[in-house]
């Protein structure tokens, strides 16, 4: 799978869950796009489409945009 199609896939779980449009780039924590109850359902889908969990002391640093999600889902699956 393709690096743009791994961000594609991922922003389409984020903006599915947060309603919003998201580009690769956008920072998600920080902006207040995604908060604590939209972070859990964000790691249980990447969980359920990807095979990867995301340890909760890390949600911090891998939701910090869809490039860090990507790069995370990309070494741990």
């Amino acid at each position: 799978m393709s690096d743009a199609t791994l961000k594609q896939q991922l922003a389409t779980i984020i903006e599915g869950v947060i309603g919003t449009p998201v580009e690769h780039d956008d920072l998600l924590i920080e902006s207040g796009l995604v908060d604590s109850m939209t972070a859990v359902d964000i790691v249980l889908a990447v969980k359920n489409e990807f095979g990867c969990k995301v340890p909760p002391t890390e949600i911090d640093e891998h939701l910090e945009s869809v490039d860090a999600l990507a790069l995370f889902v990309e070494n741990n699956r």
